[in-house]
């Protein structure tokens, strides 16, 4: 293949890179993988109310989010154990961010330590945000010395994970018989205290595991913990929404996993506009809003800040690009995707990304 040219470009490169059972963790999503296969379609069925003759001169793609600038609205989303598919793993993705001036958030299920990424990010002068996204660990006491752990390490932001207190059934890692292979592990949560086993004849699942899932009250445990900005991934019905503006959390991604937790659950472009509206009912300054999963086109971060989001995430296309070639993939997608959003934005008649609003979203 020549060149990618677009996102999609990269996931036949990285099919040849990867073997069956990586692919499988990468490339799947949860049971019949209809979520998965919906969160691009729901972009693509919006459309765009083209605009023209505008004065379009000297515009960009630049934004500011939670206090920190960013060349456009685009982050790399958190993924876990990215030397699965790439030897430089996670350092290789957040240097490509930081190269293109976008943000990156850090999975705790890294496989690189958290300080290694901080300490290579954070002088670079084009980057972008730094987060760290969590799962609460059943200790507290650990997950407690995770966040200080972040904090000292210079990272800028928490994002609390909330829509995955177990696996979905990933039917496709389970034919492939997926396992991590030795020499890939989450470094940072090394020593984390083992669950308890569930009681005799009691659920694996509800006595076991389930125990120990975070709650409201976890959430609100957290945000005293930390003197960063907390933000909670995963959130996709109204009603948690204004729950979580109640509790001071300083931003909210619509989220449903990349569709690898509960098949069937919405796409996030069609959960977006709900949860925008239930935000904007709320007195006081709302929580930033954030979105994922199935953004593959400038188009579709246009769409995407047409309904309310003030960035979006990208995961799976990023880590394709990563397991195509390494740091210079991402930068590439990274760069192939702003290129698109300014064509878009500049056919739309939008000079910055205050112009993008609802009524750009064609109706019929």
């Amino acid at each position: 293949m020549t060149t990618p040219v677009n996102l999609q470009d990269f996931e036949a490169l990285a099919r040849q890179r990867l073997d069956d059972k990586a692919w499988a963790y990468l490339a799947g999503g949860a049971a019949d993988e209809s979520t998965l296969a919906d969160n691009s379609q729901a972009w693509q069925r919006l459309r765009l109310a083209p605009r023209v003759l505008r004065t379009l001169a000297g515009g960009h793609t630049r934004c500011t989010l939670l206090g920190r600038s960013m060349s456009s609205p685009i982050l790399l989303a958190p993924v876990a154990f990215q030397r699965l598919f790439h030897a430089d793993g996670e350092m290789a993705s957040a240097l490509a961010a930081a190269m293109q001036g976008t943000g990156y958030v850090l999975s705790a299920q890294a496989s690189i330590r958290l300080e290694d990424i901080a300490k290579r990010v954070l002088p670079e002068p084009t980057r972008g945000p730094l987060w760290f996204q969590l799962y609460l660990q059943p200790d507290r006491g650990f997950t407690r010395d995770l966040v200080r752990r972040a904090e000292a390490a210079g990272f800028e932001a928490l994002v609390l994970t909330v829509d995955a207190p177990t696996h979905g059934a990933r039917d496709c890692e389970r034919r492939a018989g997926f396992r991590l292979p030795p020499g890939v592990s989450a470094v940072n949560l090394a020593g984390a205290p083992p669950l308890p086993s569930p009681p005799a004849g009691g659920s694996a699942l509800f006595d076991g595991l389930l125990r120990h899932a975070a709650t409201w009250d976890d959430v609100e445990w957290l945000r005293d913990q930390t003197r960063l900005p907390l933000l909670l991934k995963g959130v996709l019905h109204p009603d948690d929404a204004r729950q979580a503006a109640a509790l001071g959390v300083a931003g909210l991604i619509v989220s449903n996993h990349g569709g690898r937790t509960l098949d069937t659950a919405p796409a996030t472009a069609d959960a977006l506009p709900r949860i925008a509206q239930a935000l904007a009912g709320l007195p006081g300054r709302a929580p930033a809003l954030l979105v994922d999963g199935g953004i593959r086109r400038g188009t579709d971060v246009l769409k995407a800040l047409a309904l309310g989001a003030q960035a979006v995430l990208v995961g799976r296309p990023a880590v394709m690009a990563l397991a195509a070639a390494g740091a210079q993939g991402v930068a590439l997608a990274l760069r192939l995707l702003r290129d698109e959003l300014e064509i878009a934005m500049a056919l739309t008649g939008c000079v910055t990304l205050a112009d993008i609003g609802p009524a750009l979203i064609w109706h019929d």
